[in-house]
């Protein structure tokens, strides 16, 4: 086993990072006070990227990709997590697997516009009765003789004001889903609400609500009845890579800044780092941080094996959400009064990191799911030799 990284990796992050300080970095705080993203500073950020090569790094490079495979998708997203969501998507994009089902002239409209940056997507499955239970959607869409009639809501969308056209999953039968792309501004499609949430400042979490949308036969995606595959196969590679690496990418940068803190802050004429139980809070991080990388590793290493890593991924969701709040929670306690001042960035890591428990499949499913998997495939799940 070789655990080095490649002289291409290396410079690969080292680009990433670099973008990050320079350009993301001192639009955070702006983003924090406001509450919103300039839309000309995110256009000049999106247009930055693009000219780097930093968008769409895990489509395909004749679609004009990136071409990364899992593992260097991975590396990149871990430093994506030293920075604010809304910069991320802003300036990486969110260009969805699902996509690359389109076919004939689907390509030309939807897939080669979200890959070069001209067009951009959010991906819509969320409803009022149907978070983690992914299947329990209401929205549903009727065949006509012109095409679809889409009829439902969706919410908590991000992207949702900057995205031109959507990803939407909706019932086509009784226990059919499919998924369809559906351009905004459509007659009867509408934006509601922006949903104001704890952490994640600056980045939009709108409803939407379709009223007799109609959609024209190309606007299915894929096979009638895969929309559910299409959602699920989606939400694993986000898992990995937008929950489990950003989460990592963030609790390193956390860690690094308690690291420096108890260096330099002194109590009864020592440093704090020299009292025991600060000791003990910062080697739990270490510990913690680097198990979970080598958790997140190993799952994307298994994608590009063509293995199936969705126990995997469900393990990397639950272990890197909750090392991310523990190491933000110990990040606040070791800088005492100060963390819980908005005037450092420990108070807002700690209110962005909670989300990270229950977007995308709550703590709970993914324990049923690695559960329910060990009884049925027993020792293979935790054994390397089965």
């Amino acid at each position: 086993m070789d655990f080095s990284l490649n002289d291409e990796q290396k410079m690969m992050i080292e680009t990433v990072r670099r973008f990050i300080a320079e350009e993301l970095k001192p639009l955070e705080e702006e983003i924090e006070n406001q509450g919103f993203l300039d839309p000309s500073k995110a256009q000049a950020i999106h247009e930055k990227s693009k000219a780097l090569g930093l968008y769409a790094m895990n489509m395909p490079v004749e679609l004009g990709g990136g071409g990364l495979s899992n593992l260097d998708r991975i590396l990149c997203e871990e430093q994506f997590g030293h920075t604010t969501d809304i910069l991320i998507r802003r300036a990486f994009g969110n260009v969805y697997e699902p996509l690359l089902h389109c076919r004939g002239v689907q390509v030309e409209r939807w897939l080669k516009p979200a890959v070069q940056g001209a067009r951009t997507c959010a991906i819509t499955i969320t409803e009022a009765g149907a978070g983690s239970d992914a299947a329990g959607i209401k929205t549903h869409a009727k065949q006509t003789d012109g095409g679809w009639v889409l009829n439902g809501s969706k919410q908590f969308i991000s992207d949702g004001e900057w995205s031109d056209f959507f990803l939407v999953s909706a019932k086509t039968g009784e226990k059919e889903i499919s998924m369809f792309m559906v351009d905004k501004g459509l007659p009867g499609f509408t934006i509601g609400k922006n949903q104001q949430m704890m952490g994640l400042r600056g980045t939009p979490h709108l409803e939407l609500f379709f009223d007799n949308v109609h959609l024209e036969p190309i606007a299915l995606l894929g096979e009638q009845g895969q929309g559910f595959k299409l959602a699920m196969g989606a939400l694993n590679v986000v898992r990995l890579a937008q929950v489990g690496a950003r989460a990592l990418g963030k609790a390193t940068h956390v860690l690094e800044m308690m690291t420096g803190y108890v260096n330099d802050r002194k109590q009864f004429g020592q440093r704090i780092g020299d009292f025991q139980m600060v000791q003990q809070m910062l080697a739990d991080s270490v510990i913690e941080v680097n198990a979970t990388r080598w958790m997140i590793y190993h799952a994307a290493w298994m994608l590009d094996q063509g293995a199936d890593a969705r126990e995997q991924i469900s393990m990397v969701k639950v272990y890197a959400a909750e090392t991310l709040g523990r190491v933000v929670d110990r990040a606040v306690q070791v800088f005492g009064g100060m963390g819980f001042c908005k005037e450092l960035s420990i108070e807002r890591y700690y209110r962005d990191a909670r989300v990270y428990r229950i977007f995308d499949g709550t703590s709970e499913i993914h324990r049923g799911i690695i559960a329910k998997s060990t009884m049925k495939k027993g020792a293979s799940l935790f054994d390397v030799h089965r």
